[in-house]
């Protein structure tokens, strides 16, 4: 019986793995989309139950707003530090 040809392993090059990895770390934008829907959908659903305090509730959504933008922002930070670094 022949033993099994065994081929040493190659290692993975450099650029592929930064491609790959700035693939992984756009999946974040995909959350951020949904996010962005939540965040505008609670605020109608606020303001159809209680116009009154339309524009705290508008506050809130903005900032809201802002802070699932800036976890876009970072996702995009994180992809771009992998390419060009």
């Amino acid at each position: 019986m022949k033993p099994p040809n065994h081929q040493p392993r190659q290692a993975m090059p450099q650029q592929s793995a930064k491609i790959i990895g700035a693939g992984i770390a756009t999946i974040g934008l995909a959350g951020v989309g949904t996010g962005i829907g939540i965040v505008f959908g609670a605020l109608i659903l606020g303001y159809s139950r209680n116009p009154s305090i339309k524009q705290q509730l508008f506050a809130y959504a903005i900032l809201g707003f802002a802070l699932v933008e800036a976890i876009a922002l970072f996702c995009l930070m994180i992809c771009f530090l992998l390419l060009f670094s």
